[in-house]
């Protein structure tokens, strides 16, 4: 029963990764670049993170609708499978093809909608979506001292 439990956590959560991703690039095409030039020459942590990400809209999207989206969706189908086999041994008296079917439906369905609900969020608060994108960019570099912003992007004497 433990299995059977952390591999719906793990669906879940993989799913609500590709629905973040997707949220982000999103945002990212639909943010305007001004205000966050006014945040960066505040020194507000995370302003010069969502320019670069703005800047480079398009190849943010694409990682994260198109790669992000695609890995998503195969595990998720992938954790479906499992799923549905960690059933079969629990309950052996279920139809496989149709807990097949139920598992699969129950994906699509709160992967879908789950993507159309983040799409009217990442469209209305596009800024507010990449401001916080770019608030955990900069805690990341931070912490771990990766960086994410090539230089060029970076103010002077950094």
């Amino acid at each position: 029963m433990k299995s059977l439990f952390l591999s719906f956590l793990f669906l879940v959560i993989i799913i609500l990764i590709g629905i973040l991703a997707d949220i982000v690039g999103t945002a990212v095409a639909a943010a305007e670049e001004s205000p966050f030039h006014a945040k960066a020459a505040k020194r507000v942590r995370g302003a010069r993170e969502g320019v670069y990400l703005i800047r480079n809209a398009d190849r943010v999207a694409n990682i994260c609708n198109d790669v992000i989206g695609d890995i998503a969706g195969t595990v998720s189908g992938a954790l479906g499978i499992a799923l549905v086999l960690q059933i079969l041994l629990y309950w052996k008296g279920i139809n496989q093809a149709l807990l097949n079917m139920m598992v699969t439906a129950l994906i699509a369905a709160f992967t879908v909608g789950g993507k159309a609900a983040g799409k009217r969020i990442a469209i209305s608060r596009a800024n507010e979506v990449i401001f916080l994108v770019g608030k955990l960019l900069a805690a990341f570099e931070q912490l771990t001292g990766i960086r994410v912003i090539r230089k060029k992007y970076r103010r002077a004497g950094k």
